[in-house]
């Protein structure tokens, strides 16, 4: 069998990157400084916020994003958080860590996120505020999901961790909620390796993200220059906790990688990339459409494609012998975030599955794999090939 490596995502330091890493090497400060400071500036206006915290994960974002509007907002223990039923894990679960209660809301079955439609008949008198997936790149409908919000009086924290550089009629995603949170993992839209953001326009929020992000210290000293301060009150500072936070933040090092991709624009060609790629795969597949449900993204929607998601319509194909035979061949794969029948979430929450028969579905038929700008035209048809030759014995 002819087998080709194709996996989820790569990354390739450019000649930028390596001069910023040197520069850093040279002064020896690795810690928060002066590259991850211009990296958050450039992220936030790029996604017309007023400000950016580089994190050392999205989910970490999306911690300190959803522990500072309950703080900002009062929130009780037990109050509710509208979330979709196909995501990572980390979104629900950041819900569950901070005493909140996780509530599952059904998705649309081509876009597979968030389905606007589904959203009123969740909302209780305890219902707080609403997180919803630009999933695997493709922004939700935010403009339903914010009329709902004003609607009822609902924050929105929008995990955007598989989408950025993308909007919906020309608005980014990241700039429809309160407060916004990336990824910057390996496989994702700007690789840092490890990484993410939380970004905002309310300054009392960052204040109170930037002192969870650093195990709750005061943000009397979050905001100056480390060590070289003569002010007293910034000195006795220094070991004052205002709250319980955690450790999120990350090395210059890091943040060298991800400001020479938006510096360099190289950011905006890997994006065009993987755009392209996509198209020509969504072409190439088009005759299989009968059998595989191919991306689609409505009218005024931009797609990332961070992944390419297939589900299967025809119920005599078995997923995992598909899966098995990609694996085999060298396509690196994964399923299509199932949340709700992991082992995990059964335990937790119970059997929820049949409430939410489109995530269900999805479940059981939806798989992807990697659509990244350092794939070739000939990855593109070695996959289309792959399938055609499984689907057609």
């Amino acid at each position: 069998m002819k087998k080709r490596p194709v996996p989820i995502g790569e990354v390739k330091l450019n000649s930028l990157a390596k001069k910023y890493i040197q520069q850093i090497l040279a002064t020896n400060r690795l810690t928060y400084g002066p590259f991850t400071q211009k990296l958050e500036k450039m992220f936030a206006r790029l996604h017309r916020r007023r400000w950016a915290i580089f994190t050392s994960s999205g989910t970490g974002a999306l911690l300190c994003g959803l522990a500072s509007l309950k703080e900002r907002y009062g929130w009780r223990d037990g109050d509710e958080v509208l979330v979709p039923a196909i995501s990572f894990v980390a979104t629900a679960n950041v819900v569950y860590h901070l005493r909140l209660k996780p509530v599952f809301v059904d998705v649309e079955p081509v876009t597979y996120n968030l389905n606007p439609q589904e959203i009123a008949r969740h909302i209780t008198k305890k219902t707080r505020a609403i997180i919803p997936v630009h999933v695997l790149g493709l922004p939700a409908n935010m403009p339903a999901i914010i009329k709902l919000a004003k609607k009822y009086k609902l924050k929105i924290l929008e995990d955007s961790c598989d989408a950025m550089f993308v909007g919906i009629n020309r608005r980014p995603v990241g700039s429809w909620g309160d407060l916004a949170a990336f990824s910057t993992y390996v496989a994702h839209l700007l690789p840092t390796g490890v990484g993410g953001f939380l970004l905002g326009n309310d300054k009392k929020i960052e204040s109170m993200a930037r002192s969870y992000l650093f195990h709750g210290r005061s943000d009397r000293y979050l905001s100056v220059n480390d060590e070289n301060q003569k002010n007293k009150s910034v000195i006795r500072s220094r070991f004052q906790f205002d709250r319980l936070g955690w450790h999120f933040r990350l090395c210059e090092l890091e943040a060298a990688i991800g400001l020479s991709q938006l510096a360099s624009g190289d950011y905006k060609k890997q994006l065009s990339r993987r755009q392209r790629l996509a198209k020509l795969l969504i072409r190439l597949l088009k005759p299989l459409a009968n059998q595989l449900q191919l991306p689609e993204a409505p009218a005024g929607f931009e797609h990332a494609y961070m992944m390419f998601p297939l589900v299967i319509k025809d119920k005599r194909i078995d997923k995992w012998e598909l899966i098995y035979f990609l694996e085999s061949c060298g396509i690196a794969t994964r399923e299509l975030l199932p949340l709700l029948n992991q082992p995990a979430y059964k335990k937790t929450f119970g059997d929820l599955e049949d409430k939410y028969p489109v995530a269900k579905m999805i479940n059981r038929q939806g798989f992807y794999f990697g659509c990244h700008p350092y794939m070739s035209v000939a990855d593109i048809r070695f996959i289309a090939a792959k399938l055609y030759e499984f689907l057609q014995k």
